[in-house]
């Protein structure tokens, strides 16, 4: 039996030539407790519209360019390295406000349903 599953999406920058440039991993992966989305926009992108979640929050983790992120009506600028959760019931929308293409993770998961994180979650074998 095997305890893993790899997948390939190729280099982040060309992601940018899929359908609204944006890779998921939960069915690549088989993944049963988060969805994780790979995400590459060109200059001047933005969601064409705001959502929110029944359950899941968001966490946006930034991996190159420069954007915002507008969270009920609050624009939080963000850049490379920077990461911003979002509860399941705020609406929100994301852009790319820099001068190159914007590259980020998203992870959704079901919010409160985390029960053991980090070194509280390992065991040495």
């Amino acid at each position: 039996m095997s305890y893993y599953t790899t997948t390939e999406i190729g280099k982040l920058e060309d992601i940018i030539n899929i359908e609204n440039g944006k890779v998921f991993l939960h069915d690549t992966l088989g993944l049963t407790s988060c969805e994780i989305s790979m995400n590459t926009v060109p200059k001047n992108f933005k969601v064409p519209f705001n959502h929110k979640h029944k359950q899941n929050e968001e966490v946006y983790i930034i991996l190159k360019g420069e954007g915002a992120i507008t969270v009920d009506g609050e624009h939080i600028q963000v850049k490379e390295g920077s990461a911003v959760k979002v509860a399941p019931e705020a609406s929100r929308t994301i852009e790319n406000t820099g001068d190159s293409e914007f590259q980020f993770i998203c992870v959704q998961a079901k919010a409160g349903s985390l029960e053991q994180f980090g070194l509280g979650d390992g065991e040495l074998c």
